[in-house]
């Protein structure tokens, strides 16, 4: 592992100059929103403030299973050093990870998470001119960040199978700024192939830049979209240690992309990552087994719950991801809401699909709590909301 006084060579002369221009960039105030934010807001005003653990947590797509053991030990190691900026991390990190994605040091920026370049994209490439174009339902955080730079959004239908529909995304505005595809899709958990994605990239309009968000790919077989970077195309790829890697709560993610294309996302800053999220990410970079193990792991227990379903008559939607859709026949929030009577938290509805309701793979017996709540809310009498639905609007958890 580097160490913490390692010199600069190899990616000095471009990352010195980022490191300064990325201090002193400016901020913009708009508040960069993420899954947590969601999860929250989705709880309603009833939900308890205070920070806990207690109860069965599947509402925002966060990895139990936490940082891996050298990610843990590497944490421990660096805290006496945690009155220290430590910018050589902030290099070998990025370095590190250029050379694992086969790309110069000067296509990654690093960050806190994979929400800062999502909400700086969104920002830097598309205007009142320039429309932001995504799937319908997906991750809402880049729609919410366009709408505040004042750009129309075109949310296109997912096809039949759930995919992108990417020839009605690439049609839906001749000045479109930003195309938006989350590979695995969040809430769906299911991909777009990689033939979709170069379909996309190759017809999009002139101009317009394709943002490749891939925060759930290690947990799926899609392919990257990394290729199309390496040739120069315009398109941004994003990564984030919060899903497979355990790390939500510590905050690590990279934009990788053009030069010129990520000077842009400078231009909204980018606030000093933490040591802790910095040595953690080297640590899990440094470990091969890490990814295909948890992904073995959390894909067997997504497929036994699968399984259960189907068992029971449920109807959902396959993923591939570490969270998938059920069709609950009824207003999601609904069913939401009786699960957390039994401190059962399930995810949130989508106005695309309103009837379903996004829920996070999670420890097995995790899931057998979830199995044991959902099916009583199921089984509950229609009746029996009558009086749910007054008190869920009064909460402010009617979505």
């Amino acid at each position: 592992m580097p160490s913490f006084s390692q010199d600069l060579s190899g990616c000095q002369p471009f990352s010195r100059r980022s490191f300064l221009r990325s201090a002193s960039a400016a901020v913009v105030a708009a508040p960069i929103l993420t899954e947590a934010h969601f999860a929250r807001a989705a709880m309603g005003a009833a939900a308890v403030p205070e920070f806990s653990m207690n109860g069965v947590y599947l509402d925002a797509n966060e990895n139990p299973l936490g940082p891996s053991d050298s990610a843990r030990k590497a944490i421990a190691d660096i805290i006496p050093n945690g009155g220290r900026y430590a910018p050589p991390l902030y290099f070998s990190l990025i370095k590190m990870f250029a050379e694992q994605m086969g790309v110069p040091a000067e296509y990654v920026m690093v960050y806190d998470g994979s929400s800062p370049p999502l909400h700086y994209s969104s920002l830097a490439f598309t205007s009142p001119t320039k429309s932001f174009v995504c799937g319908n339902p997906t991750y809402e955080a880049g729609q919410r960040a366009a709408t505040i730079a004042g750009a129309k959004i075109h949310a296109v239908p997912l096809a039949k199978d759930h995919s992108h529909d990417v020839a009605a995304m690439i049609k839906a505005d001749p000045n479109a700024g930003l195309i938006y595809i989350c590979n695995p899709n969040n809430p769906t958990g299911t991909t777009t192939s990689k033939e979709q994605i170069d379909y996309a990239i190759a017809n999009k309009p002139a101009g317009a830049v394709v943002l490749v968000d891939e925060a759930y790919i290690h947990l799926s077989d899609a392919t990257s979209a990394i290729d199309h970077v390496k040739v120069g195309k315009d398109v941004i790829v994003l990564r984030t240690f919060s899903k497979i890697y355990g790390m939500a709560g510590i905050r690590c993610g990279f934009a990788i992309a053009r030069p010129d294309l990520l000077k842009k996302l400078e231009n909204y800053g980018q606030s000093p990552m933490p040591i802790t999220g910095m040595i953690a990410a080297q640590a899990s970079l440094m470990d091969s087994d890490l990814v295909p193990t948890r992904k073995k792991l959390i894909a067997e227990t997504r497929n036994k719950t699968f399984a259960w379903l189907k068992a029971n008559d449920y109807s959902f939607i396959p993923s591939e991801s570490n969270c998938f859709m059920i069709d609950v026949k009824r207003p999601g929030p609904q069913i939401r809401a009786l699960m957390a009577k039994d401190n059962v938290h399930i995810g949130r509805s989508w106005a695309a699909l309103p009837t379903y309701v996004r829920v996070t793979v999670g420890l097995p017996s995790e899931m057998e709590a979830f199995q044991t709540s959902f099916k009583k809310a199921m089984d509950t009498p229609a009746t029996a909301f009558n009086g749910l639905q007054g008190r869920m609007h009064r909460d402010g958890i009617y979505s």
